[in-house]
């Protein structure tokens, strides 16, 4: 089990990180295949949802929906995975997907994708030039400066 001293998702900041507040991180997961690619981070090291009273989960699968709101506003993508695994990591987060009919594992995990393709590389440089949009609505909406 990873120690908090050597956590990764302990670190402050987090790298791509968009906003913090008490509780939680925003972080761009710079996933080059999957732009647009989102955690939510709860900032206390526990592992589990049922580590977190019933109001700290409904902040953090609010904080998660919101993401996932401003994700559908303003990258429009044809579908979102939502996952917490935290199989590597023993620290409680979220993933936001934005996924895409032509990104380079549709239908299947973003987990199994190891090259792009040809239209997910027109993808990647399409969605890139929304990502400020999308950063700066995430900040926005959650009232955070960039």
């Amino acid at each position: 089990m990873t120690e908090m001293h050597q956590c990764p998702l302990c670190k402050n900041p987090l790298s791509g990180e968009l906003l913090r507040t008490n509780q939680y991180a925003i972080v761009d997961a710079q996933e080059p295949l999957f732009p647009g690619f989102t955690r939510v981070v709860w900032l206390e090291h526990v592992s589990e949802m049922t580590d977190l009273d019933d109001q700290q989960r409904q902040s953090l699968m609010q904080t998660v929906f919101a993401v996932e709101t401003v994700m559908r506003e303003t990258l429009a993508p044809q579908k979102i995975n939502l996952a917490s695994l935290g199989n590597q990591v023993p620290h409680l987060h979220w993933h936001v997907i934005p996924r895409w009919h032509d990104d380079a594992a549709f239908p299947a995990s973003v987990w199994g994708a190891t090259t792009p393709t040809e239209a997910s590389q027109i993808r990647q440089v399409t969605a890139q030039g929304l990502l400020k949009v999308y950063h700066q609505a995430l900040r926005q909406h959650f009232n955070a400066k960039p």
